[in-house]
C-alpha cells in the first residue's frame, strides 16, 4: 500500500513503538516505496526527536510515558485551576474555539459558563460531560461539536486520521493546547505521536493558538515535536517565564500570562 508522507511516519512511529527496531529495507517494502524514501522519513522523524536511526534502520527512544487523565488531572491542581481561570478570560463572546483534551484546558470550562454565542470543538470524552453539564443547566449559551475518531482509553481522547480529517474541515478564532513539554530550542513537545500531529492540525485552523501549560512543562521537551514557538501566539501558565526566556520570547511575538495584569 502506498500511504502519504505523514501517515507512513505515523505507521512508522507505531511499529517502532511495537518492535523497538525497524529496518529501512523492511519498511520500503511495507509501504511500496524506495529505500531513500523511508531513509528521508527517518531523517525527518529523527530531527523531531521521534527516533534514532543506526545502520540499516531505527531504533525507539526510550522516554518516559504520558500519565494516564486521571493521573494527570489529581497532579499540580492548584497551578492547573489557576491557568485554567487565565485562559477562559481570553474567550470573548461568539468565538468559535477548540479546547483539546489537556487536564490543564479542562480546568477553563467552569469560567466559560456565562460567556455568550460560543461554539465549542473538542476531541475530549471529558470535556464534552463537563460541557453538556453545564449547557443543561440553562446558563451556558453555547454550542458543542465533538471531533470523533479513535478513542484512547487512557487518556480519553479521540486522534488519529479520523479525528485530523473532521478539523480540517474547520477554522476557529482561538485554539487552546495541551502540551507535555515547552522548550526554546525545541518547541512544543508531546509523549505520544498522534496526538502531536493532530495538536499540528489545531494550529494550522487557527487564528490564535494557545498554549495552556503549568510551569511543571516549562524548559522540558518530550519525544514527539508539535511546533515551534514561532507558530504560537500565547502561553498561559502559573508562574513567570525563566529569565533567559523574556528576551527570546518579544523576538517570536510570543505573549506569557500568568496572572490577570497581563492580560
Amino acid at each position: 500500500m502506498s500511504l502519504a508522507g505523514e501517515e507512513r511516519k505515523r505507521e512508522i512511529m507505531t511499529l517502532l513503538n511495537e518492535k523497538g527496531k525497524v529496518i529501512a529495507g523492511e519498511l520500503a517494502q511495507r509501504f511500496e516505496v524506495s529505500t531513500e524514501t523511508i531513509r528521508r522519513d527517518l531523517d525527518d522523524l529523527e530531527k523531531e526527536n521521534k527516533l534514532k536511526k543506526v545502520y540499516g534502520g531505527a531504533l525507539r527512544i526510550s522516554s518516559k510515558v504520558e500519565p494516564p487523565l486521571l493521573e494527570r488531572e489529581s497532579t499540580n491542581v492548584e497551578a492547573k485551576l489557576k491557568v485554567g481561570a487565565l485562559a477562559a478570560k481570553l474567550v470573548e463572546d461568539n468565538d468559535v474555539i477548540v479546547l483539546d483534551e489537556g487536564s490543564t484546558v479542562l480546568q477553563m470550562i467552569p469560567f466559560l459558563e456565562h460567556k455568550r454565542n460560543l461554539t465549542i470543538l473538542t476531541n475530549s470524552i471529558p470535556a464534552l460531560m463537563r460541557l453538556l453539564e453545564y449547557q443543561k443547566r440553562g446558563t451556558f449559551d453555547v454550542k458543542i461539536i465533538l471531533i470523533g475518531g479513535v478513542v484512547n482509553t487512557q487518556h480519553l481522547r479521540a486522534t488519529g486520521p479520523i479525528a485530523e480529517k473532521i478539523i480540517e474541515d474547520f477554522y476557529v478564532n482561538k485554539a487552546f493546547i495541551s502540551v507535555d513539554g515547552v522548550s526554546l530550542k525545541h518547541g512544543i513537545t508531546s509523549y505520544d505521536y498522534e496526538k502531536a500531529v493532530f495538536t499540528r492540525k489545531l494550529i494550522g485552523g487557527s487564528e490564535m493558538a494557545i498554549v495552556v501549560a503549568d510551569y511543571s512543562k516549562i524548559a522540558k521537551r518530550t519525544v514527539a515535536r508539535i511546533a515551534d514557538l514561532r507558530e504560537l501566539h500565547t502561553i498561559v501558565s502559573d508562574e513567570a517565564p525563566p529569565e533567559e526566556w523574556k528576551s527570546q520570547l518579544g523576538k517570536l511575538e510570543l505573549s506569557w500570562i500568568h496572572r490577570e495584569s497581563d492580560l
